[in-house]
């Protein structure tokens, strides 16, 4: 019956998906572009607005309702959302209010709609995790099972938003699940597939991005260069996740504290700015970039950049800004399209200039983006696992597993280094819930006592003296601890003679 359960989490995560997505499309179309259609495909640059300059009151409407709908409906919508979800799980017993799930879906699909710099995994995420939930408060169920279902439609959520099922899993073992065994994971796995399945259905069997063959990568031992220069990039990538996590909430901090006043005047102040910075790309460079999810761009370089690559220095600078930008202001939507701009954009810098300083090396430059995007997401989430098999499965190219889980692997490291927290745990850290970092075992709760206990105790009167009892200790190394029998043995004083003699506890 909980298999079952799994299933129906995944088929409402799935189809949230398309509703979702549904949703994005209303909203930009008829705000970007002052049309009503359902038709929208992320992957291609938003044309010019007919509204001209005046787009940049785009995201100031959308803040508007965003503002609205949180403020009166649920204040868990703000924000990425997953930081959420984990709360529920460790300091709620895995109760997420019904409600969320809807204004989640609203509140997002205008931020992302409307140009904010939000992901759409973010709602997708909640919308499972909060059907999970319910489902479990309406069957009764105990809190473990809830959870494992609030972990199923997290991962669900994932798997649906970028046609990765097993990286979908996975994100939902290293982030939200606090126990691995057959009976939570089977189930996990199950409402992934589902929902990978209704996804398909829907948009197809295609990937989030069409990879062409990195056809140059070779790592014989005499390409050490190469390999060397993931390195590299591994360590950008790991200072730039840190810079991400620290910029988001600085910029939460600065709209908070010195900006000031109601969640309105924030929201709407903070979308504004993100307005001109889109609008001016569009004056500049002819696309609105940092506009919505921004898969266009990572699209662009993964098929070849034939722009300067100073260029995507530029963007990677003005996505990080938008994003801060955005979710500080108070924005609901998710932080893996971000991350994942962010990453395309400085891997393919890099790559595209070590292309030009090494000619001859075999430099293939949307590899680097593609390594950037899987090491910014695993370094900045905390879900390295998930990002290495999530980027896998969108490509399907074993020559991209050595470099990029090598930038993940020093990337992750480099973040921790500098930001022992996540963009996930950093938020609920600031609220003081402590999130575990790893699932420890406790094998207390299945070992026999006779395993637990120590059995070298020895049995002496208490009339002993210091000295007497100095003598027996050291005539019986092996016992730790010695049992006082009796009465009117040693007083306080001689129990502190007895420690010192170095055999008394």
């Amino acid at each position: 019956m909980f298999f079952l359960l799994s299933v129906v989490v995944g088929i409402v995560s799935g189809l949230g998906g398309i509703v979702s997505g549904g949703l994005i499309a209303l909203v930009h179309n008829l705000l970007l572009l002052g049309r009503l259609s359902l038709v929208y495909d992320a992957n291609v640059h938003t044309p010019p607005s007919p509204w001209g300059p005046w787009v940049i009151l785009a995201p100031v409407l959308g803040a508007l309702a965003v503002a609205y709908l949180v403020t009166n409906f649920a204040p868990e919508a703000r924000g990425h959302g997953v930081p959420e979800v984990m709360d529920a799980i460790h300091y709620n017993k895995g109760i997420i209010r019904p409600v969320v799930a809807m204004i989640k879906s609203l509140a997002s699909a205008i931020s992302i709609g409307s140009g904010g710099s939000v992901g759409r995994e973010g709602p997708i995420i909640q919308i499972g995790s909060s059907f999970g939930s319910t489902l479990g408060q309406m069957l009764r169920l105990p809190a473990r099972e809830r959870m494992a279902l609030i972990a199923c439609g997290a991962g669900a959520g994932i798997a649906a938003t970028f046609n990765t099922p097993v990286g979908g899993a996975l994100f939902a073992v290293e982030i939200m699940m606090h126990e691995v065994s057959a009976r939570t994971l089977v189930p996990v796995a199950i409402s992934t597939v589902t929902a990978t399945y209704i996804g398909r259905l829907a948009f197809g069997r295609h990937t989030s991005f069409i990879i062409p063959a990195f056809e140059t990568l070779d790592f014989r031992v005499e390409n050490q260069l190469v390999l060397l220069s993931y390195v590299g990039l591994a360590v950008l990538v790991g200072l730039m996740s840190t810079l991400l996590i620290r910029s988001v909430y600085w910029f939460e901090d600065l709209f908070e504290k010195r900006v000031g006043g109601s969640y309105y005047r924030q929201h709407l102040l903070g979308m504004a700015a993100v307005g001109v910075l889109f609008y001016s790309l569009m004056a500049a460079f002819g696309h609105y970039y940092t506009e919505g999810v921004g898969y266009s761009n990572i699209q662009d370089i993964l098929l070849g950049w034939q722009r300067p690559a100073l260029l995507l220095a530029l963007l990677c600078a003005a996505k990080l800004l938008a994003t801060g930008l955005t979710l500080g202001s108070g924005a609901s939507g998710g932080i893996f399209s971000p991350a994942l701009f962010v990453g395309a954009t400085l891997g393919g810098a890099y790559g595209f200039l070590l292309a030009r300083l090494f000619p001859s090396a075999g430099i293939n430059a949307p590899a680097f983006a593609v390594a950037g995007m899987a090491g910014l997401i695993g370094g900045s989430t905390g879900a390295a696992l998930a990002a290495i098999v999530m980027i896998f499965e969108m490509k399907l190219d074993y020559n991209v597993i050595i470099p990029m889980t090598l930038t993940v692997a020093i990337a992750y490291q480099v973040r921790k280094w500098l930001s022992p927290e996540s963009i996930y745990t950093f938020k609920l850290v600031r609220r003081g819930h402590r999130m575990p970092e790893a699932l420890d075992t406790n094998a207390h709760l299945f070992r026999l006592a006779s395993d637990l206990m120590n059995v070298h105790i020895s049995v002496v009167q208490g009339s002993l003296t210091p000295a007497e009892l100095a003598r027996k200790a050291a005539e019986q190394p092996s016992f730790e601890y010695f049992l006082l029998e009796g009465t009117g043995g040693i007083d306080r004083h001689q129990r502190a003679v007895g420690r010192r003699a170095g055999r008394v506890d």
